[in-house]
């Protein structure tokens, strides 16, 4: 699984641009750390010479000058370093909010372009969380963690070598301690990793049940479900929290390990370091560097607990958003497409088409033709496989078994957006962005004219109820539409799919929420378009599929039924039923009665 691959080599292939900026704050981090050591050198040159040494008052009185320029020299090194310190702050925070700045839109692209297998798969509420909480934590890597893992290091190891270097033995006694904190560190890290991981996941939960309930608050309304919502979310926080304390509570049971051997140092110093003072094995003046540097040695200690938590933290959240990042979609172009017209003719044509879906067949060997500028029609009952079928067309999915062509050219030989660009859809369940009616009919081709969003608005019958609305084509809608009746959105939705002027329009129960007397607006425009185009619609009103040119009925995913209004009519199986229970046999039947006195 991609998500295997090393984390901190994803991390270093996306600092590209970036690279050298970093190795310059780490080097920077390591030299402001290194420079920790001068004030300790300062200080057992100021003890030994001028407070303590043989000669102290001697020097002090004859050498002014050495301690006015030692003193002198702490100061400016001190400043030094805080300048470093500074800049490489600004580095770090730079480069991770580059970093971050790239792989979200990267992230985000990739989502994009993925299939809807991938969004049957993924949530809502579990993506919103890899974009964003999860991503910080890659950024919080980058900004705080490998710097405090790189002064850590470097600050003990440039102690330690000074250490070593004024007393060995002395420096091997306070180093002894270091081995048991990193076991404590190691156990630590075992016990953590998991709970991390299990965070992230209750994490993406809450952030799931919260989209999903905003998402659906009407329906939460509708059934007066607030309390049981409430309780629900109450749930997913109260284990999320549950869980954030189990984890910051194993650090808890390790830290007085590290807090004691931490603190063990300077009570080593001042058992051993007393014994080779009073043996004058050491001078006053190294004594007060080695107490001077002492928590160089006691704070990265401590830190090192913080630091394993974060990284634990990282690793996890890393793991979900290199899943993502490294995830591919299954359909995709041909290695070598063919080069579309700009405009296609519209037929298109099923051979022997089969569907499953996760295994579960919904489609059985369906075949079918639909010649340039006609109109189909597929009924048929509820998860019989209609609106699966035309999903086929522009490739949402493929077919497991069959051929589909559109102008006799299998639609996986076609570039994904040449194939898609000419398709049209309108489903029954709308989104509208928040954005203006204008920029919603106009989505398609953000340059389209006023004009022509009004035309199409008049083919969908929406501009009426648009032309009366405050600010007409421009009042916002809400989000998802909110403040229009299912009707009105359906209209707006029909117009957009119009726009783009497609070579095959496809409407999934798009006037289910109309009026009969909308409907056959509808229905006349459609006819008399201005660009041709092949037409298939889903729907359960017989006045919506009686003037179609053929008519399809599905059944268990097989067409039963196949033929003209009237040719099915005449055969009397499940689409006669559904005429009648409509009403429409009597109608036609007086139709034709009167017809007959007129000709008498």
């Amino acid at each position: 699984m991609e998500a295997k691959r090393s984390k901190m080599k994803w991390l270093w292939e996306n600092m590209k641009g970036y690279r050298a900026m970093y190795v310059l704050g780490l080097f920077g981090t390591v030299l402001y750390n290194a420079l920790h050591l001068t004030i300790p050198i300062f200080s057992q040159q100021i003890v030994d010479k001028f407070l303590s040494g043989e000669n102290a008052a001697r020097n002090l009185e004859n050498n002014k000058e050495l301690l006015i320029r030692l003193l002198v020299g702490m100061v400016a090194v001190t400043f030094f370093r805080t300048v470093i310190v500074y800049i490489t702050c600004l580095d770090f925070e730079r480069v991770s909010q580059g970093v971050l700045y790239r792989v979200r839109n990267f992230l985000f692209r990739k989502i994009e372009h993925q299939d809807m297998k991938f969004y049957d798969v993924y949530r809502t509420g579990d993506l919103m969380t890899r974009l964003t909480g999860d991503l910080d934590a890659v950024r919080h890597m980058i900004a705080w963690v490998i710097r405090m893992i790189i002064e850590s290091f470097s600050l003990m190891l440039a102690a330690a070598v000074y250490f070593v270097y004024m007393d060995w033995r002395l420096a091997l006694s306070l180093l002894a301690i270091a081995p048991f904190i990193f076991l404590i560190i190691v156990l630590f890290r075992n016990k953590v990793a998991p709970m991390h991981a299990l965070l992230r996941e209750k994490l993406s939960q809450m952030n799931t049940a919260v989209q999903e309930n905003i998402d659906g608050n009407r329906v939460v309304k509708a059934f007066a479900r607030e309390e049981y919502e409430k309780q629900k979310f109450d749930e997913r926080n109260r284990e999320y929290s549950q869980t954030n304390q189990e984890t910051s509570f194993v650090w808890l049971h390790f830290f007085p390990y590290v807090e004691t051997f931490a603190n063990l140092l300077p009570v080593v110093l001042l058992l051993v370091g007393g014994i080779f003072l009073i043996n004058e094995n050491i001078t006053m003046g190294e004594y007060v560097a080695f107490s001077g540097l002492t928590w160089a040695l006691a704070n990265p200690m401590r830190q090192l607990g913080g630091i394993m938590n974060e990284f634990q933290r990282f690793s996890a959240a890393s793991r979900k958003v290199m899943e993502i990042y490294y995830s591919e979609p299954t359909i995709v172009d041909a290695p070598a497409p063919v080069e579309a017209p700009e405009r296609l003719k519209g037929k298109i044509e099923f051979r022997n088409v089969s569907f499953a879906y996760e295994h579960r067949p919904v489609l059985h060997h369906i075949s079918f033709t639909v010649e340039p500028g006609q109109t189909i029609a597929i009924m048929g009952e509820t998860g019989c496989g209609k609106t699966s079928l035309i999903q086929l067309i522009p490739r949402f999915y493929d077919a497991t078994q069959g051929r589909i062509f559109v102008d006799d050219m299998d639609v996986r030989d076609y570039r994904l957006h040449d194939l898609r660009k000419n398709i049209g859809m309108a489903t029954q369940d709308v989104l509208l962005y928040s954005d203006t009616i204008d920029g919603n009919i106009a989505y398609g081709d953000s340059s389209m004219s006023h004009e022509r969003v009004r035309r199409f608005a008049e083919y969908s019958a929406a501009a009426e109820f648009i032309s009366k609305m405050p600010e007409g084509y421009d009042t916002i809608v809400g989000e998802r539409g909110v403040g229009l009746s299912g009707g009105q959105k359906q209209r707006i939705s029909l117009a957009r799919a119009l726009a783009i002027k497609p070579s095959i329009l496809i409407l999934d129960d798009t006037t289910s929420a109309v009026d009969m007397e909308t409907e056959k607006h509808i229905q006349d425009a459609l006819e008399h378009l201005e660009f041709p185009c092949t037409k298939i619609i889903i729907a359960q009103r017989i006045s919506s599929t009686r003037r179609a040119d053929k008519i399809l009925v599905l059944k268990d995913g097989r067409i039963e039924e196949e033929g003209t209004h009237a040719e099915l009519v005449a055969r009397k199986g499940y689409y006669y039923e559904l005429v009648k229970l409509q009403g429409g046999i009597e109608e036609e039947t007086r139709e034709e009665l009167k017809g007959g006195e007129v000709r008498g």
